[in-house]
């Protein structure tokens, strides 16, 4: 008998809800969309009449529970002995036993354990096993040491469909090698604006070619589905994303609102889910994003009507982190009109026991019809079927030693070379030729971070390094064994420093790790405050060195500076862990040949200036080639904008970082340390960070003193003095945790106020606001800020900070410290 769950009043003579009203401007009519059906094989009459005897039998109570999906980080195995809860995942920072640095086997051995416990007889209706899902998303990324493919947006300038499907069955091999059976991927977006911080994620603006991708990322993931048939146990179910157009939001805004018409949201949109629910997908995942105003995840012409409907989609609709808490009159832990909308499986990783009474109490009350509860299971268990899940026995999968295999990662430095993208080589300084002298520098060419993006081990993937991947190769790596099999020599100097003047120097530089969220930007400008990268370039080249830039970025970016600097340039995007791949197409072997010539083509337009919104400077499809060369003329560097407005010059801290040109440090008894996203430890020191969810999913820094330390956003100087004389402030969002007896200062200028008092008297463990007026810092010379934040503290404080900006606000001012 299962144990008593907390009650939730509700009415008792509750109505069934009703479907959610929908604005007539996102309002889709299913005779607008595109044809589209999910393959007879993914079911038949006995699988449906099984499925039918199962939901007879099952509780109330487990019905219920399938509808929901828990975070490996929030539950334990054990809990699903009182919360028959319907799937786990393993969110972007969340590992096995609490180590996000796991081994496959690691995986294999928890995931087992959820499923036992699942499984285990129960006294009254039937156990159903969890299906365990996981963001693979180039890769097994997760896991280290597995095989890491370039990121989507690189492998759409490869323009190679077989070798997608070739990507999608290794990808699956691997994940089922670790025990699990699904994955939130293909991400079938179709950007339209760069500023997204999740442009990477999509294989092109093309709706086409993500149409052909998707077919074949599906086919690849799971096999072609056979009637009566389960998946085999190394292939996994796929999850076409995001249901739909979260490429197409306004300004690029992560979880943004597209204001397009149907006819642009099908046309462009919706291409690539026709050509995945065709090929069998048995999952589509809802969006973070709303459609002229109407969230997704609450938009039930668009779930029901359309993909259900319409594209005639089979399979069950999951949520994304706790989005359907952003459906109107909805939160984390309450929201039956997702449910009504057309989701069947909320995503609630941390919400989970809440969202699970709740939804019980509801259902038990009548406010959510038992029909559309049915409906919903019906369709998760038609996928965990057709998974073999529960067949007895059920599909095992396990295989640790697929993760890794050399014959993937020979895959994987194949779509290394095919997705780079030569946009300049005047004067043929590529390729290096045999018995070269190469500096290699850049802070990009030794850095697996970098080379990786984000989805790599962590969320933000900013704290990878080669230990990781000990069976890949830096771009340095890659390089120096290239050049030195050619009959030459290599020498690495990150700073592009040297004693002996080379015949070449190889730059890489580029975009530091970012995923949704914090990737979101104000401006399409490669460093457009501090062109340190382009000032590497120059100084190279004023010393008589040619210089080859290989540029690794999420997205196009205007770089015509850097471009001008370069005598050749090649776009790498996010290459992953076979840095080879790059020398296979940079350097020459002792017979003056390239193991492969360049054949990758611009999957998305190359801005012309900072604002990316008029006529390309490179086209859709452009790219250069030994066989086909080209001269490029020297570029204009005219940002096509004001650039103050987007450099953040009053905007310090956000979204969980901080935000550039600024950088977040911390000081104490371990040195000085910049904070660009990666946990900081307290070892050797007294001041910790990590990124932590207070409003949002990992949206503020986490910053706990143990002794004497201080945390600081510095930068180059920045002029607010007209802020200053308009009497605005220094605007705080933060959370306080913790104060202690200690003196608290809090300094803007270097002027420097006593902070103690405001935070003794402000809540705690809740979101708070703090306003500062800019007057407050008497002496502060408000013209030339370089430091606009400092806190100085000693043991016992604990903040989450959230955003630290120059607005309008007001407040009293903290007397001055001492």
């Amino acid at each position: 008998m299962m144990a008593a769950l907390a009650s939730v009043a509700l009415p008792a003579m509750a109505q069934p809800l009703s479907l959610p009203v929908v604005a007539a401007e996102a309002r889709a009519d299913a005779a607008n969309w595109p044809a589209a059906h999910s393959p007879a094989a993914i079911t038949d009459l006995a699988t449906e009449n099984r499925i039918s005897l199962l939901i007879a039998q099952m509780t109330l109570e487990q019905r219920v529970g399938q509808l929901i999906q828990a975070d490996i980080s929030a539950i334990k195995p054990e809990d699903l002995r009182t919360y028959p809860l319907g799937s786990i995942l393993a969110g972007g920072n969340s590992g096995p036993y609490g180590n996000e640095r796991g081994s496959a086997a690691d995986w294999a051995r928890m995931v087992a354990e959820y499923r036992a416990v699942s499984m285990e007889p129960r006294a009254n209706g039937v156990a159903v096993p969890i299906i365990f899902g996981v963001d693979a998303v180039h890769g097994h990324n997760n896991v280290p040491g597995a095989t890491l493919f370039p990121q989507n947006i690189g492998l759409g300038a490869a323009h190679d469909p077989d070798l997608i499907r070739r990507i999608g069955e290794i990808t699956a091999i691997e994940i089922a090698g670790s025990g699990i059976e699904w994955t939130f991927a293909p991400t079938l977006a179709v950007p339209q604006d760069l500023h997204w911080g999740r442009a990477y994620e999509g294989y092109s603006s093309d709706p086409k070619l993500v149409a052909q991708y998707g077919h074949e990322m599906v086919i690849g993931l799971q096999g072609a589905l056979k009637p009566g048939v389960a998946i085999p146990a190394d292939r996994v179910s796929a999850t076409a994303k995001h249901f739909v157009a979260d490429g197409g939001t306004f300004g690029g805004d992560d979880q943004g609102d597209a204001r397009i018409s149907e006819a642009d949201l099908t046309r462009i949109h919706a291409a690539g889910y026709v050509t995945a629910i065709d090929a069998g997908a048995l999952t589509v995942m809802a969006s973070f994003s709303s459609w002229n105003g109407v969230k997704n995840h609450g938009n039930p012409t668009l779930l029901t009507d359309a993909l259900k409907g319409a594209l005639g989609f089979q399979g069950f609709v999951v949520g994304d982190w706790n989005a359907h808490g952003q459906v109107p009159g909805c939160t984390n832990t309450d929201c039956p009109a997702s449910l009504m909308a057309g989701l069947d499986m909320y995503m609630a990783p941390d919400s989970w026991k809440g969202l699970y009474e709740t939804t019980l109490a509801q259902a038990r009350a009548g406010i959510i019809p038992q029909a559309r509860i049915n409906e919903a299971v019906r369709r998760i268990l038609r996928v965990k079927i057709k998974l073999g899940l529960m067949d007895n026995p059920p599909v095992v999968r396990g295989n640790v030693a697929a993760v890794g295999a050399p014959e993937h990662l020979a895959v994987a430095r194949e779509a290394v070379a095919k997705s780079l993208v030569l946009l300049k080589n005047n004067g043929s300084v590529l390729p290096i030729k045999p018995g070269a002298r190469v500096l290699v520098a850049g802070p990009g060419a030794d850095s697996m971070a970098m080379q990786s993006g984000g989805w790599t081990i962590s969320w933000q993937g900013t704290d990878v390094t080669s230990a990781d991947f000990p069976n890949g190769q830096t771009i340095w790596n890659g390089i120096d064994a290239a050049v030195r099999d050619a009959g030459g020599s290599a020498m690495f100097s990150a700073d592009g420093s040297f004693t002996a003047k080379p015949d070449v120097a190889i730059v890489v530089f580029g975009e530091t790790p970012y995923a949704e969220y914090q990737g979101d930007i104000a401006t399409l400008a490669y460093q457009p405050s501090d062109s340190r990268d382009v000032a590497l370039l120059k100084k190279l080249k004023a010393a008589g060195v040619p210089v080859v830039s290989v540029f690794l970025s999420g997205r196009p970016m205007f770089a015509s500076a850097a471009i001008n600097a370069s005598d050749a340039f090649v776009a790498a995007w996010l290459p992953g862990s076979q840095g080879a791949g790059v020398a296979d197409v940079l350097v020459a072997g002792r017979d003056g040949k390239v193991k492969r010539d360049f054949t990758g083509r611009l999957s998305f337009p190359w801005p012309r200036d900072a604002r990316g919104q008029g006529r390309p400077l490179f086209d859709l499809g452009y790219g250069l080639s030994y066989a086909r060369p080209a001269t490029v003329p020297v570029l204009s560097e005219d940002p096509g904008m004001d650039m103050a407005e987007a450099l953040n010059v009053a905007n310090f801290f956000g979204a969980g970082r901080a935000a550039a040109p600024w950088t977040l440090s911390v000081e104490d008894a371990g040195g000085k340390r910049t904070v660009e996203g990666a946990p900081i430890a307290s070892a050797g020191g007294f001041v910790s960070a990590r990124s932590v969810d207070v409003l949002a999913q990992e949206d503020a820094k986490s910053l706990v003193w143990t002794g004497p330390g201080n945390v600081a956003i510095e930068g180059p100087s920045a002029n607010v003095a007209g802020q200053a004389a308009a009497n605005e402030a220094l605007v705080m969002q933060l959370r306080v945790d913790g104060v202690g007896d200690g003196p608290v200062k809090l300094a803007f200028a270097d002027k420097a106020l006593d902070l103690g008092p405001w935070l003794r008297a402000a809540p705690k463990g809740q979101a708070t606001t703090l306003a500062i007026p800019l007057s407050c810092f008497a002496g502060a010379d408000t013209a030339q800020v370089q430091t606009p934040l400092r806190i100085s503290a000693d043991a016992g404080l604990a903040l989450a900070l959230l955003s630290v900006k120059v607005a309008d606000g007001s407040g009293a001012c903290p007397p001055v410290a001492q």
